[in-house]
């Protein structure tokens, strides 16, 4: 709300940082569950985004909206569909914390991968373009738009394993089993270091915009865990969704996928291989497990906040509940490669 923002300090250093920008100013918050507070901004002649730190005391690795509008500026005018960056202030005393201004661009985010409204040409119009956007991030050469230094060198699986286990760790609320193997799986297994290329960290539908009317994504959003690492598990984080039952959390599983003008997981991924020049994809099910082991931990995390009472979101409890039932689904896998 606009209340959040001291709109006439915002006003004044957007009046001078940021090309064209004409008050009068109103601010709006985004619904959802963004752990960087992002507001749509209005003038008369144009809309903007604000993406901000939470105001107060901070970790120090967390909520690097500077990340953020670095890696979104250094991709711009590549393949990759990113918004316009158009200012960044680490100037505390603006708003109360560091904070990046943007192009709005408009469109539609869909939190179902069976796509509901669309004809089936239309669904597989998308579920390319969203193929070809991670393919063509995954193509940037780092180096040349600046980012090789975007991220620590080398062990990227065994350093996200670690994290991703002390995380689940940390917000264990009860015994998952599962869980216990899959941790111990995916130390055992873990393939040898592959190429290096910009990783998303988030990559999902629901963090890509669409166009207001066409089946093609404008728009790759929300960066705030980018990095320098293995891009395969970066695609195969997205991809677990045709392993996962829609009941379960937001997949394909089980749909008539034909029907609904769906690629096959196969298809899918030999796309992405043609695209990145692969011939194929080594250890493919071990970073579906590992996106999947990956999740539940998330899931997890929502569980133990909904217990403590500091969950955000409504259904904190139904979302937490679902941790062990994927990490079933994630062992069930393992246990076939």
């Amino acid at each position: 709300m606009a209340d959040e923002i001291d709109l006439e300090r915002l006003g004044a250093w957007c009046a001078l940082q940021v090309p064209g920008f004409a008050g009068p100013m109103r601010a709006t918050r985004f619904a959802g569950g963004q752990s960087n507070p992002t507001y749509r901004l209005d003038t008369p002649g144009a809309s903007y985004v604000l993406r901000r730190k939470p105001p107060g005391v901070l970790l120090p690795s967390a909520h690097q909206v500077e990340r953020e509008h670095r890696v979104m500026k250094a991709l711009e005018g590549t393949a990759v569909p990113v918004p316009a960056m158009l200012g960044l202030c680490e100037d505390q005393t603006v708003i109360g914390s560091t904070f990046f201004v943007m192009g709005h661009v408009p469109g539609r985010v869909f939190m179902d991968a069976r796509l509901p409204g669309m004809t089936p040409a239309e669904r597989g119009s998308v579920y390319d373009s969203m193929n070809a956007t991670i393919a063509a991030l995954h193509s940037v050469d780092v180096e040349a738009v600046g980012l090789g230094d975007f991220g620590r060198p080398g062990a990227y699986m065994a350093r996200q394993i670690s994290r991703w286990t002390k995380q689940y760790r940390a917000s264990e609320t009860v015994t998952i089993p599962a869980m216990d193997r899959l941790i111990d799986w995916l130390g055992a297994y873990a393939p040898p270091e592959g190429r290096v290329s910009i990783v998303h960290g988030d990559y999902r539908l629901d963090n890509l915009m669409l166009h207001p009317t066409e089946p093609r994504a404008v728009a790759l959003l929300d960066w705030e865990l980018s990095t320098l690492g293995d891009p395969i598990a970066d695609f195969a984080y997205h991809a677990m969704v045709w392993r996962i039952a829609p009941g379960l959390f937001r997949g394909l599983a089980g749909e008539d996928l034909a029907a609904l003008g769906i690629p096959s997981e196969a298809d899918y991924v030999a796309h992405y291989c043609a695209r990145t020049g692969r011939a194929r994809v080594a250890d493919w099910d071990y970073y579906v497990v590992f996106g999947m082991f990956r999740l539940a931990a998330i899931l997890q995390g929502i569980a133990k906040r909904s217990l403590d009472g500091t969950a955000a979101a409504a259904d904190a409890a139904e979302l937490g509940a679902k941790a062990g039932p994927l990490a079933e689904v994630a062992w069930a896998v393992a246990q076939g490669v």
